[in-house]
Parts: C-alpha cells; sequence; structure tokens
C-alpha cells in the first residue's frame, strides 16, 4: 500500500557521529518512507549547544550520504527556529497551559521529582523555567509496532519542561512544534522514545497540530544493557565499509537481505521494494553482541 501524502524524517543531534543505533534509525525511516512513495526529510536537532561537538552536524550529513541515504529537500536547523518556539510558548503562557517555575531538583526531590501542579517555592524570579500544565488523567499513545501506552502525566511525568533555566528549549517543545511544521506524517523511531509520545500527544493537541503515525522500533543496546549512544562513546560507523553496514542495519531490523550486493544504490533498491513493517522485532532492545564480534559485522 502507498500512502502519497506520506512525509517522514529522521532527526540526528549533532553531539558526536552516526553509529550503528543511529544509522538504523536512519535507515528504518527512509525505508518506510520510500517503500510509501513518501518524502524523507532530515533535521539537525542542535538546540543544545553545551552538549554539541563542533563539526558533527557536517559529519552526520556526510555519512548519511556515503550510506546513500539521500534527504528530500533542505535539511531543517532547530537552531534557527527560535522564533517558531517562542510563539508556541507565548500561546500557552497566555491560555494558562504553561507556566514559570523556579523549582529546583533538590527542591523537587520530596515529590520524587515530579512537578505536580503547584511550584514548591511560590517565588517567581528571572531565572525559572517554563513548564507545561499536565492533567490528572491517563493519556493514549498508539503505535503501529508496540502496544498502546497508557500514561497518567501527572502522576507518571509532571509538569515537563518546555523551556531550561538556561534559555535553552526542551527537546518535547521542539519536536512537535517542528513536526507540525514540515507537516510529518509518519514518526518512526527508536523505543526508547516511544515513552516520550503520550506528552508530545498532549502538547499537539493544546498547539492544534495533528499527530503523526508513531512506529517504535527495538533500539540496539551495549554490554551494559543501555542504548548505544554517542554519549557512552559507542564507535561511529565507518563510511568506508557502507555496505556491510547498511546490511548490519537490515539484519537488525530482521529484514530481507538483498541478493544484490555490488553496490549502495542496489542494495536500497531491493531494501526499499522488500520493506515488510510485520519482520520487525517488537523486543525492546536487542545486544550489540549479537551483531558483532570484536568490532566485526556478523552478517549470515
Amino acid at each position: 500500500m502507498t500512502h502519497p501524502l506520506y512525509i517522514g524524517r529522521f532527526a540526528p543531534s549533532p553531539t558526536g557521529p552516526l553509529h550503528i543505533g543511529s544509522l538504523i534509525g536512519a535507515l528504518a525511516s527512509f525505508l518506510d518512507a520510500k517503500a510509501s512513495n513518501g518524502r524523507w526529510l532530515v533535521r539537525m536537532e542542535n538546540i543544545d549547544p553545551p552538549r554539541e561537538i563542533a563539526g558533527a552536524d557536517r559529519r552526520i550529513l556526510d555519512t548519511l550520504h556515503h550510506h546513500g541515504l539521500c534527504w528530500d529537500g533542505d535539511v531543517l536547523e532547530q537552531s534557527t527556529r527560535s522564533a517558531a518556539y517562542e510563539s508556541a510558548l507565548a500561546h500557552l503562557l497566555d491560555t494558562g497551559q504553561a507556566f514559570r517555575c523556579s523549582c529546583s531538583r533538590r527542591q523537587l526531590s520530596q515529590f520524587d521529582g515530579i512537578h505536580r501542579g503547584h511550584c514548591v517555592t511560590p517565588e517567581k524570579t528571572d531565572d525559572c523555567a517554563i513548564r507545561l500544565r499536565v492533567p490528572d488523567h491517563i493519556w493514549h499513545a498508539h503505535d503501529d509496532l508496540q502496544q498502546p501506552l497508557h500514561q497518567n502525566l501527572q502522576q507518571e511525568v509532571g509538569d515537563f519542561i518546555l523551556k531550561r533555566r538556561d534559555g535553552y528549549y526542551a527537546y518535547q517543545l521542539a519536536v512537535v512544534v517542528d513536526d507540525g511544521y514540515q507537516g510529518i506524517t509518519h514518526v518512526v523511531r527508536g523505543s526508547d522514545l516511544w515513552v516520550s509520545t503520550p506528552r508530545q500527544r498532549y502538547l499537539q493537541s493544546l498547539l492544534g497540530l495533528p499527530a503523526p503515525r508513531y512506529l517504535h522500533f527495538p533500539v540496539i543496546v551495549g554490554t551494559d544493557g543501555h542504548k548505544l549512544s554517542k554519549q557512552t562513546f559507542a564507535a561511529p560507523v565507518e563510511n568506508s565499509r557502507a555496505i556491510d553496514n547498511l546490511l548490519l542495519a537490515l539484519h537488525f531490523l530482521n529484514q530481507p537481505l538483498p541478493d544484490s550486493r555490488h553496490s549502495i544504490d542496489s542494495l536500497l533498491l531491493a531494501a526499499i521494494k522488500h520493506w515488510d513493517r510485520q519482520r520487525l522485532p517488537a523486543v525492546m532492545g536487542q545486544p550489540e553482541s549479537a551483531f558483532y564480534n570484536h568490532g566485526e559485522p556478523l552478517l549470515p
């Protein structure tokens, strides 16, 4: 089945080069979009300068290019989107759905670190975060692979931050505003972000934005059982081994491995043709050791 209005995206943070886990995410979202005759966009989530590494954005785009993952249109830089985020914040503040908060983590520790409805200290200063006021009821999120998620936002999450005290915008705000701006219809991403979806769905409803369809696939984990990440120094993929990297990613996603491995283009064309969502593993996390041995990919 094709979806002519399908618009998907890959949204990396420039905190380091792409590792195999992030390449898997890029490939999954790329194949799902292209198999549906859709568009695949790239958005650079560069809204947290203290965590970013100089040149990482260019290196990420270069790695995508070397692996044949060519995006449609221009790359959207979140660092250019401050006006849009401020407009959304102004609306939420004006309608009473967001509020300024000076509570510290230490003050919130007496409430399990969760902000529920009222500031611990009534004083309001310029040194404030902006939080979204969340209701005391269960919010539902549906997924094309995982079981539905039911989450009481107030009890399990609390009034979450939209803009930090240091002035930087929070991921939850930026991702919702930019998915709406770019007309994203389908979000294919790692299962580590599945728990964030009810927050994003609620924020979309407040801002009058349509909800994309979601598909969360399992993430690859390291020897410690945690998701591979740039923060834990996951090894970057080597552009010189692009075909092996793509085959490994397809293997992880439980997709048929193409017979033709002579070029990146032929491999990707075959992968698009045979992309099958129903084959995706639903298990939340698979070990890197199942796919690598001493740094060498284990391919069938």
